[in-house]
């Protein structure tokens, strides 16, 4: 970064504007959650973070918190202005006519709508500081709160988390016949995830084996992600636990040729229950859905953020195409004899980086990163 740096005031106050907005995520899809606080006479005076849609975004709601104060403040946010005027009014127009000198920016916006926010604030002569380096933003946590956001606008799909649970063996299935190869705190974690996603993503072969309900329980939430299913031939039954309002079913049809008779009319059984039906081009097989298809048919229907817990063969096809962002492994210690899963391996290569790891009972969780650029 050149030009002014921020001071550590400044990215204390980066900190924690990463930190108001991280939660408000779901909430404000597929609007990015950004998070800003005002700065006057070495104190904070005023946060804010964006409101759901049609609401302010957080510029504004710091300004109206801080009212007179705001002029000669310091506004630090997590992603820069927006200069163009959408649901919302212009956020640089509200800090220049609140009167703010100085605006400290973790990330551009990438949104072609959008950008342009820090050319506008310095044309009027407020001081821009960033945006910041990449190290700078991976240390302060702002790039994992915008994540979703940033997938969607540069990549056209949503973020996606690739959740596998196994043995310290390698196993995937409990040899106690068991359901579940992990423990309840594992899995009380998941539910936690799930909260914080838009879409939670498996394959038919998990609907058929397991009829899964890919809903939050246990945690305190007003909001429910959108269960999702690729299922190239639409053999999802009516009466699965997953067949609600607001599911996705993403169905495989030749381009020109359309579905098939009987596809067409298991998919108006899915409809008549509040499904939603989307088609893409089968594989390159035929045996199954276009992956990197059915992502950006997602980011269409607005799930920028998408929690994938499949199977083996499902998780492998993800790795493969180069699909997963983070890869969250679920580690059972001490149990082990089930069928192998060598689908479930990271693709060779340049190795995956731990991001953080920890414990959820007797069970290990484990972070990791691919080997490639950051958004």
């Amino acid at each position: 970064m050149s030009g002014p740096l921020p001071s550590a005031l400044e990215r204390a106050a980066l900190a924690r504007a990463w930190a108001v907005a991280a939660p408000h995520g779901p909430a404000v899809s597929p609007n990015p959650a950004v998070g800003c606080i005002l700065l006057a006479d070495g104190r904070v005076v005023a946060e804010g973070v964006t409101q759901p849609p049609p609401g302010p975004h957080a510029e504004v709601v710091a300004l109206r918190a801080a009212g007179a104060a705001a002029r000669g403040a310091t506004a630090v946010v997590t992603l820069e202005p927006c200069a163009h005027h959408g649901r919302t009014p212009p956020c640089t127009e509200a800090l220049i006519a609140a009167g703010v000198t100085r605006v400290v920016l973790a990330h551009p916006d990438p949104n072609p709508a959008a950008t342009g926010g820090a050319a506008r604030l310095r044309q009027a002569g407020v001081e821009v500081v960033g945006p910041l380096a990449a190290g700078d933003l991976l240390r302060g946590g702002v790039a994992g709160a915008l994540e979703g956001f940033l997938s969607t606008v540069l990549r056209g799909r949503p973020h996606v988390t690739l959740k596998l649970a196994r043995t310290a063996d390698g196993q995937v299935t409990n040899p106690s016949g068991a359901r579940w190869v992990t423990g309840a705190l594992a899995r009380r974690a998941v539910h936690r995830w799930r909260a914080a996603v838009d879409g939670v993503l498996v394959g038919i072969g998990t609907v058929l084996a397991d009829d899964p309900r890919l809903d939050v329980r246990d945690v305190d939430t007003d909001r429910q992600p959108r269960a999702v299913v690729l299922d190239a031939q639409v053999r999802t039954p009516p009466t699965a636990q997953l067949v609600r309002p607001g599911t996705v079913v993403i169905a495989a049809a030749p381009a020109g040729a359309g579905p098939t008779v009987a596809q067409g009319r298991r998919a108006d059984q899915l409809v008549a229950r509040g499904v939603e039906v989307a088609w893409v081009p089968p594989a390159a097989d035929r045996r199954g859905v276009d992956l990197p298809a059915a992502l950006a048919r997602l980011a269409e229907l607005g799930i920028v953020s998408l929690l994938a817990e499949p199977g083996p063969t499902l998780a492998g096809a993800l790795l493969d195409a180069a699909l997963v962002d983070r890869l969250v492994l679920h580690v059972a210690v001490g149990l082990g004899d089930g069928p192998l899963a060598a689908a479930l391996a990271p693709p060779p290569g340049a190795p995956w980086r731990t991001e953080r790891s920890g414990g959820a009972g007797p069970d290990a969780i484990v972070h990791l990163l691919p080997p490639r650029t950051p958004l």
